[in-house]
């Protein structure tokens, strides 16, 4: 994914050997979304709710929608009466629709997912608002894969694109509608983003994203 790449970069030099393709579009957005019936319309409405990310690594689950919050004046750490992490984007709509939490993050339209089992789902849950556009993800290799390796994955994979039965695997394996080469600079605006939640790239690669916790003393022991 798309914050997974630039952790991967930042660290160990890893390479954007393409970027995916959806519907003609090179990016995407996040939405943060919020119960219908429950009286929110703005963002300042959703201090003091519960609120649902995906988790910390997420690019427009987590990242973009935090820092979408921090421009407006609200610490997504210190202004809901209760965060959650989901696990997957699908997992937040649900939160938010079966009233688990009153708001969360996603990608645009993560409510779509929902829709054959769940047909009102966008009656109960409504958008708020949208992120900055997000670069896709990518297919990212290690910087020291033999050229000629890299060179072969990426023909093989831009080939597969080119013919009807390749473009409909791709998009059941991952809504993928095509390949462009890819370049690092643009994921620059997700490094600035990260910059301003105060993320720090390094730990966030050792520590998979998750705080560490300080070991408990043990009842007895000694100072």
């Amino acid at each position: 994914n798309t914050f997974g790449y630039v952790l991967a970069h930042d660290k160990y030099g890893a390479e954007p050997l393409l970027v995916v393709i959806r519907n003609g579009r090179l990016s995407y957005r996040g939405q943060i979304i919020a119960s219908a019936n429950k009286g929110i319309e703005t963002l300042e409405d959703l201090k003091g709710k519960r609120f649902a990310f995906v988790n910390p690594n997420s690019t427009s689950g987590y990242i973009y929608p935090s820092g979408l919050l921090r421009m407006h004046g609200i610490d997504p750490k210190r202004a809901f009466k209760e965060t959650i992490n989901a696990g997957s984007h699908f997992n937040v709509v649900m939160a938010v629709y079966q009233g688990q939490v009153d708001a969360g993050a996603t990608f645009t339209d993560a409510r779509d997912r929902a829709l054959s089992g769940y047909p009102d789902v966008k009656e109960k849950v409504k958008v708020l608002t949208y992120t900055d556009k997000i670069p896709n993800d990518t297919v990212t290799v290690r910087r020291d894969l033999p050229p000629g390796m890299k060179d072969k994955l990426k023909k093989a994979l831009l080939e597969l694109a080119r013919y009807e039965k390749g473009r409909r695997l791709m998009m059941q394996a991952y809504e993928i509608t095509g390949f462009i080469e890819g370049r690092d600079e643009w994921f620059d605006p997700v490094r600035v983003t990260a910059k301003v939640m105060g993320l720090n790239i390094e730990e966030m690669v050792k520590t998979g994203g998750k705080k560490k916790k300080t070991p408990k003393k043990k009842e007895g022991a000694g100072k």
